[in-house]
């Protein structure tokens, strides 16, 4: 595609009993000064929301038609609302596959929504992993933090198996890959990264998989185990923008108490560019007039980054 024109990227409207579709709506005229957005979603069903939302269909808002039309019940779970959810992102990864947009930009989807259409996947980057039969990396965060997630949505009482040496290692090596020589500090397991064994073992598969990385890389990249409990202060984030959490809730708990309205998600260590907001569907407020916007706009500068990354390396 030429450089001249802005990318066009594909935009998954998630669940339409969410927010979704109102910071679509509200966002266009920012997004369309950096990229040419392209919609997921028919008109018959984009014509409903704009009705609710008492919002105008702006006349440069190109759609490509995904989806049949389904009531929109707000604030409700319904596997109706997932499978149109599911096949907006489907038919967005579809665009990119055959190059007709650069990127994909997802607004919310619902779990439970998705479970009740029987849908397998737990969520976007599940999907992402088996479709593209590749390890997508789950990183969230914004210029001032990014969260690399070892592990996402499996049970807590799952992660200490999970952390073994060659698939920290290749998970590590994948992320060095994606996001080039920036210094990465790798959080421990455990309380205190272990107390050198006293509360827990894992710690000495972590040091390993570092040690024996960095040595490969031949140079420092690599920082940790870090104790979990002081890896977000100032003194640490001063240090370090990119971080690796071992699970969800020991890297997302502090990113979103620093930064949750402005935090994107960021699928690395995949054939096409995906980026998305970093919050839920928020149906407490939905159709209300009260979602935000941030998250979604600076979900779209990041994917406008690595597309130009990628255009010109």
């Amino acid at each position: 595609m030429s450089t001249l024109t802005p990318p066009r990227v594909a935009i998954s409207l998630g669940d339409i009993n969410g927010v979704g579709l109102e910071i679509a709506l509200k966002a266009h005229r920012e997004i369309s000064k950096l990229v040419s957005p392209v919609y997921c979603i028919n008109q018959a069903l984009l014509q409903n929301a704009s009705k609710l939302l008492k919002i105008e269909i702006p006349d440069d808002f190109e759609l490509s038609e995904a989806g049949n039309e389904v009531e929109i019940e707000p604030g409700l779970v319904s596997s109706r609302s997932g499978e149109f959810s599911y096949h907006s992102f489907l038919h967005a990864i579809e665009l990119a596959k055959s190059k007709e947009v650069d990127a994909i930009v997802t607004l919310p989807i619902h779990k439970e929504a998705w479970s009740l259409a029987g849908i397998d996947y737990k969520g976007h980057t599940d999907m992402l992993r088996d479709i593209f039969k590749k390890d997508a990396i789950m990183m969230l965060g914004c210029s001032e933090l990014y969260v690399a997630l070892f592990t996402e949505h499996i049970p807590l009482q799952a992660v200490a198996t999970a952390v073994t040496l060659k698939r920290l290692t290749g998970f590590l090596e994948d992320l060095h890959h994606a996001i080039g020589d920036h210094k990465v500090a790798v959080l421990g397991l455990n309380p205190h990264a272990g107390d050198n064994g006293v509360l827990g073992n894992e710690e000495k598969i972590i040091t390993e998989a570092i040690s024996s990385l960095n040595a490969a890389l031949g140079k420092e990249i690599f920082v940790g185990p870090v104790v979990p409990d002081i890896a977000f202060t100032p003194h640490f984030r001063k240090q370090y923008t990119y971080f690796v959490a071992m699970y969800h809730d020991q890297g997302l708990g502090p990113l979103k108490a620093l930064y949750f309205d402005e935090s994107v998600n960021i699928s690395l260590n995949l054939p096409i560019i995906r980026t998305s907001v970093d919050h839920g569907t928020a149906f407490d407020i939905a159709y209300k007039g009260e979602a935000k916007t941030l998250s979604y706009i600076n979900a779209v500068h990041a994917a406008l980054e690595f597309i130009q990354a990628k255009q010109h390396p």
